[in-house]
C-alpha cells in the first residue's frame, strides 16, 4: 500500500481504507505522536442534536474499527437508538486527520475480549460503572469499586462496539497550504478512491 508522504504528493493508492489507515496509524505511532489511538467519537441524542466524546480505538481490521463502554452510556443508548456514527482521528504533528462514518454493530465475543484485555483495576471501574449519572457522593465511585467480587466476571452491561465504514477520508496537510484530501467510499464490495477538493 502507497504511503503519503509529509508534503502530500503521493496519494494512497485505490484499495482497502483499513490498509491505509492502518499505515498511517504506524506512521503515527513511529514517528512519537501523542496518544494515536484516541479519536474522537460522534453520535446523535433522540432529538437529532449531534454528542461527541474522545475515547481509545481497541482495535482496527477489515471488519472496521472498534471501541467499548458500558450500555447504558450516552453513547451506548445513542448507539442503541440510531446506529449511524463517526469517528475522527487528528495527528496534527504529522498534519493528518481521518474522518470514518458508517454503521455501528455490537460484538458480544469482542466485548468479552476487550474486557479481560484489560488491567484488573480497569476491570473493576467498568464493572462498578454507573457511568454519566450524577456523583452525589465523591466516597461512592471508590466503594462501588472496592464491592467487586471477581474483576474477571464480564457484567452484562459491558459494549464492543465495530464501526462498518461506508466513507473514510484521509486529510494531508502541506506546510505551504496546499492541502489534499482523498475519500475512499463503498460501492458494494469494493472501495472507490476520489481526490477532493481541500
Amino acid at each position: 500500500m502507497g504511503t503519503l508522504q509529509r508534503e502530500g504528493r503521493t496519494a494512497p493508492v485505490a484499495g482497502d481504507p483499513h490498509d491505509v489507515f492502518l499505515e498511517w496509524l504506524e506512521h503515527a505511532v513511529a514517528v512519537g505522536v501523542a496518544e494515536p489511538h484516541v479519536a474522537v467519537l460522534s453520535t446523535v441524542d433522540d432529538e437529532g442534536r449531534p454528542d461527541a466524546r474522545v475515547l481509545l480505538l481497541r482495535d482496527v481490521g477489515p471488519g472496521g474499527w472498534w471501541f467499548s463502554g458500558p450500555a447504558f452510556s450516552p453513547k451506548g443508548a445513542q448507539l442503541q437508538a440510531n446506529p449511524h456514527a463517526a469517528l475522527t482521528f487528528y495527528w496534527g504533528a504529522v498534519g493528518r486527520q481521518v474522518r470514518i462514518a458508517g454503521t455501528v454493530h455490537n460484538d458480544p465475543s469482542a466485548a468479552v475480549r476487550d474486557f479481560l484485555e484489560r488491567s484488573e483495576t480497569a476491570r473493576a471501574v467498568a464493572t462498578a460503572s454507573r457511568q454519566s449519572a450524577v456523583l452525589v457522593d465523591p466516597d461512592d465511585y471508590s466503594r462501588a469499586i472496592d464491592e467487586v467480587d471477581d474483576p474477571d466476571e464480564v457484567p452484562e452491561h459491558w459494549r464492543a462496539w465495530r464501526l462498518a465504514a461506508d466513507a473514510v477520508e484521509f486529510w494531508q496537510a502541506e506546510p505551504g497550504s496546499r492541502h489534499q484530501r482523498w475519500r475512499y467510499r463503498r460501492d458494494g464490495s469494493a472501495w472507490l478512491r476520489d481526490t477532493l477538493w481541500p
